[in-house]
């Protein structure tokens, strides 16, 4: 795996990555952000701005700083969390570009808990787009990969000219994406793993951290981690430990509580895929529920 140990990096300042791509990132660090949300701009002469990221106008300047003479062409989203898309429209109203992102318009964004990232829910793209779909500009073409999972609209999107993906939270060097039921769904986060392990890219472009420069070994190492996972869950309720509660006391017991309430969720979500595929059973549902072996 990378050694993310020595990302180093200037708020505010754009650094050139590779030929065609810059990042700039914005100052909102946190638990579920790392060091804050990395805007990626690809190509030249037409530019694509790829989750332009929150609410901050030195985040916006800086973006339109980095971009120069040179024309916003397309602002392309990841997923609408409120760390990557709320800035497009300010963004949009200062460049004219069209926002691109997947919509999935029965989104079900209500949690028993809220995080610091929350949901942009008065979003709406002004160009639709689903997989496969492909958006291009002078020197560069973008081909949308939905990977549901952290959120039921995520896209990744694969640079052609550089074998690069743009992975979004799917898959962040930082960390395991957060997988936040209704909306979020383990199933299909495994399955969307999965679906990037045909995909032969030399690099990953997170939205938060450093770049990925061994992807399949970080993606495989994450399947691994899940499933791992999934064998302590039963461990704890072979144990006598039925309640969501009782269990990320014990798995996360090395793990500031303070993140115990998203690892709540992520647990939900892993035993709602265990009972869709009958691992296990519940009684009751969600948080409150209790679970039981087969």
């Amino acid at each position: 795996m990378n050694s993310f140990e020595n990302f180093s990096f200037e708020y505010g300042v754009s650094e050139q990555i590779t030929p065609l791509v810059k990042r700039v990132i914005a100052k909102n660090p946190g638990p579920f952000t790392y060091t804050g949300t990395g805007t990626f701009i690809v190509g030249t002469k037409e530019l694509a701005v790829i989750d332009p990221g929150p609410i901050d106008n030195n985040h916006l300047n800086a973006i339109i700083k980095a971009c120069g003479k040179s024309k916003i062409s397309h602002i392309i989203i990841t997923h609408t969390h409120n760390d990557h898309s709320p800035l497009s429209k300010p963004l949009q109203k200062k460049t004219g570009a069209p926002i691109y992102s997947f919509l999935n318009e029965k989104m079900d964004t209500k949690t028993d808990n809220q995080f610091e990232e929350g949901y942009d829910n008065s979003f709406k793209p002004d160009v639709v787009i689903k997989d496969g779909d492909l958006i291009k500009g002078y020197d560069w073409t973008l081909e949308a990969i939905h990977t549901p999972g952290h959120t039921s609209n995520h896209m990744c999107y694969s640079l052609a000219e550089e074998s690069i993906l743009f992975s979004g939270d799917h898959v962040m060097g930082w960390s395991t994406t957060v997988i936040v039921p209704p909306d979020g769904d383990m199933d299909e986060y495994l399955k969307s793993l999965e679906k990037l392990l045909d995909r032969n890219h030399q690099m990953y472009l997170p939205t938060h951290g450093t770049q990925i420069d061994d992807p399949h070994d970080l993606v495989n190492k994450y399947i691994e981690h899940r499933n791992n996972r999934e064998d302590q869950i039963i461990k704890v309720i072979k144990s006598g430990s039925s309640m969501i509660s009782e269990m990320v006391k014990i798995i996360y017991s090395d793990v500031d509580p303070g993140l115990h309430p998203a690892a709540s969720m992520s647990t939900l979500a892993h035993l709602n895929r265990m009972v869709k595929n009958k691992i296990i059973k519940v009684e009751g549902t969600g948080l409150k529920g209790n679970y039981s072996i087969f």
